[in-house]
């Protein structure tokens, strides 16, 4: 697996405490509901309800648009709900990486039905030129251009979740 750090660990605990600031300002006096996307999701989701200062419960649900390609299926497959009721719950979705939108976008659809107050997106990586639906997430860590990525919870084929940067992967 050829790559090339493109986010360094200390980048990323840097960005990932100002989005904390943000959230705790955004939900002051308040609880959150963090709802993680598995499997990607998890380690940027752990450092960031550790810098957050609002009290949160969290759940998971896993969602999958990829196989084993580096290419989105375009078919979104629920094989993990979360378990917490989130009716009339301020809520935070948190994803490693938005490309073609699809998958958050059927993730919130699917969320809002169960009526929580406010429901928000919280995506670690936003690649805005793959989209294929109109998505915008409310809080961003950053914005990446066209590639794969592994490090940091992404995976190629299950591989570089443990990787402790961003990294593009090479040919």
């Amino acid at each position: 697996m050829n790559r090339e750090v493109l986010f360094s660990r200390e980048e990323i605990d840097r960005r990932v405490r100002e989005l904390a600031d943000e959230i705790s300002r955004d939900y002051a006096g308040g609880e959150l509901i963090v709802v993680g996307i598995l499997k990607g999701a998890f380690i940027f989701m752990a450092d960031l309800i550790r810098a957050l200062n609002v009290p949160c419960k969290v759940d998971f649900t896993q969602l999958a648009s990829y196989g084993s390609g580096t290419v989105s299926s375009g078919d979104v497959v629920i094989s993990k709900d979360i378990g917490l009721s989130i009716a009339d719950r301020d809520v935070l979705i948190v994803e490693d990486i938005v490309d073609t939108g699809l998958t958050l976008s059927f993730l919130v659809e699917t969320l809002k039905k169960r009526g929580p107050r406010s429901l928000k997106v919280c995506v670690f990586l936003d690649k805005k030129a793959r989209r294929k639906v109109p998505f915008t997430a409310d809080y961003t860590g950053f914005d990446i251009d066209d590639g794969f990525v592994v490090g940091y919870g992404l995976d190629f084929d299950e591989q570089g979740r443990s990787l402790p940067d961003v990294c593009i992967m090479k040919e």
